[in-house]
C-alpha cells in the first residue's frame, strides 16, 4: 500500500469537507441542524450508504 496516496486521499477529503461550509455558512447550519434531528437508525443508513457506494467506487478506480 502506498501510503502518500492514503495521505493525499485524506487531504483531499478534508478539502470537499471544508468546501461547502466557506462557501454557504447557512445552508451547511441548516443542513447540520436538520441532521441532529434524524434518530440513530437513519444515520446509521446514511452511513452504511455511504460506506458501501465508497467501496463501490474504489473497486471500480482501483
Amino acid at each position: 500500500m502506498d501510503w502518500n496516496l492514503v495521505w493525499a486521499a485524506l487531504a483531499l477529503m478534508l478539502v470537499f469537507e471544508g468546501l461547502f461550509p466557506l462557501l454557504s455558512p447557512g445552508g451547511w447550519r441548516r443542513t447540520f441542524e436538520q441532521l441532529l434531528k434524524l434518530r440513530d437508525g437513519q444515520v446509521r443508513f446514511f452511513g452504511l450508504v455511504s460506506i458501501v457506494l465508497g467501496l463501490v467506487s474504489l473497486w471500480l478506480v482501483l
